[in-house]
């Protein structure tokens, strides 16, 4: 006989369900009341923000309280600060005493130019001259021998007048015992002042033929020394046909062939002076106004800074561009004498920054796509994970950063990338 289990007898009773659902709805309220605490702040962000964006799209700077240096950065040509060219200062035929490459010193004849004109226009200013000076002698001859003719009437109307004063005495006597007549005695008077008046022009006529020589003669003078001038002018012209070497340096590119003509003021060659060089700098037209001759220039060679000067501006603009030159520093701010680098080479290509302002403690924030976005005028300022669009007044500019005069503080977190994307929305949602 087989035994079997009792669950023929056994009954199924249901579980109360009512128990069961109640802690189910508790734990799930519970959930929920965590994720929302957790997330109230990042649920109340985006519910207020106009847009959103992710944190990876964009590129942040924060501002901070520095020396502000405004600078301009351009690539640099060096060049010899001094490198004459040398024209040729008549018509002639040139002959070359040096080639190109040569090292020459100062006053080293260079070239020699033949010119028959103005070698034969010194021979004849010469002759003028020597002419001049032989007139100028006989007129003096001339002039010797008038003022002995005058001299001569002169004294000989003083011995009239000495005769005729003595014939006035006697007849002052003879009229006094009537040894004369009346008439007698009137033309002794007549003749003593006819006498008198003669030796009085004579001598006024001997200082007036004086007077109109020493004018001749001066006259004469002032043609020799005009002529004087003129051939040592015609010498000096004569002698710059010998062209020699300003500086000591290096002979340049000749501009003709040797034995060549040359026309007067044409280029025959260029000397370079290699032991001093300069920088010529392309400047945008934009800074032009912004720069000023003496502004303070660092050049950058084998990693080192050397410290430069700004000498020359062209007033002129070429291509959007403006020339200038850089020189380098003399000595520093402690008055201390610097050397200019060594190993410059002609035409070698170094950067060269150009530091037109500092200031100092002054609000800086890294350049970056927003001052076009917004011309400057509006920044989004991150805050708990929220860009803030508020107005700033933007200063001076440099390459790499600009100043911040009004709208942020130090230490604000700024989106400096472009925020175009974003038109102008006054709040952000930024998304990690």
């Amino acid at each position: 006989m087989n035994i079997t289990d009792t669950s023929a007898q056994d009954t199924l009773l249901e579980k109360p369900a009512g128990k069961k659902r109640l802690w189910r709805v508790l734990v799930v309220a519970l959930v929920c009341i965590l994720i929302v605490a957790t997330f109230w702040s990042t649920i109340t962000n985006w519910s207020s923000a106009d847009t959103s964006l992710s944190m990876q799209n964009v590129r942040v700077a924060t501002v901070i309280e520095k020396d502000f240096v405004r600078d301009l950065s351009v690539q640099g040509r060096v060049v010899a600060a001094i490198s004459p060219r040398l024209y040729s200062p008549a018509q002639g035929t040139i002959t070359f005493e040096v080639d190109a490459g040569d090292k020459v010193t100062k006053n080293q004849l260079l070239a020699t130019i033949e010119s028959p004109e103005l070698t034969n226009k010194l021979k004849q200013e010469e002759s003028s001259l020597q002419r001049n000076k032989l007139e100028l002698d006989r007129q003096r001859i001339q002039g010797k021998k008038l003022a002995l003719e005058k001299q001569k009437a002169a004294d000989l109307a003083k011995v009239a007048m000495v005769a005729a004063e003595r014939e006035k005495r006697r007849a002052d006597n003879a009229y006094a015992t009537h040894a004369i007549s009346q008439i007698d005695f009137e033309k002794a008077q007549d003749d003593l002042k006819n006498a008198q008046l003669v030796l009085k022009h004579a001598l006024q006529d001997a200082n007036l033929d004086q007077e109109s020589l020493d004018f001749e003669l001066k006259t004469q003078q002032l043609l020799v020394e005009r002529q004087a001038l003129q051939v040592a002018e015609t010498r000096r012209q004569v002698a710059q046909l010998e062209v020699r070497s300003p500086v000591n340096g290096m002979v340049g590119n000749l501009a003709v062939q040797q034995k060549n003509q040359v026309s007067k003021n044409q280029p025959i060659l260029s000397v370079v002076d290699l032991s001093e060089f300069e920088l010529e700098v392309d400047i945008p037209e934009s800074y032009a106004d912004d720069l000023a001759i003496g502004m303070d220039a660092q050049v950058s060679l084998n990693n080192q800074l050397f410290a430069a000067v700004l000498v020359t501006i062209s007033p002129e603009i070429e291509n959007n561009q403006v020339a200038g030159r850089v020189r380098f520093a003399k000595e520093n701010e402690q008055g201390e004498a610097l050397q200019q680098p060594a190993g410059l080479r002609q035409n070698q290509r170094l950067s060269t920054r150009i530091l037109m302002e500092h200031k100092e403690n002054a609000l800086t924030l890294t350049r970056g796509q927003f001052l076009q976005s917004d011309n400057g005028r509006f920044a989004y300022v991150i805050k708990n994970d929220m860009a803030l669009r508020q107005p700033i007044t933007i200063g001076a500019r440099s390459l790499s950063e600009v100043e911040i005069l009004a709208g942020l503080t130090k230490g604000d977190l700024v989106i400096i990338s472009s925020t175009d994307a974003l038109k102008g929305a006054q709040t952000v949602m930024l998304a990690r």
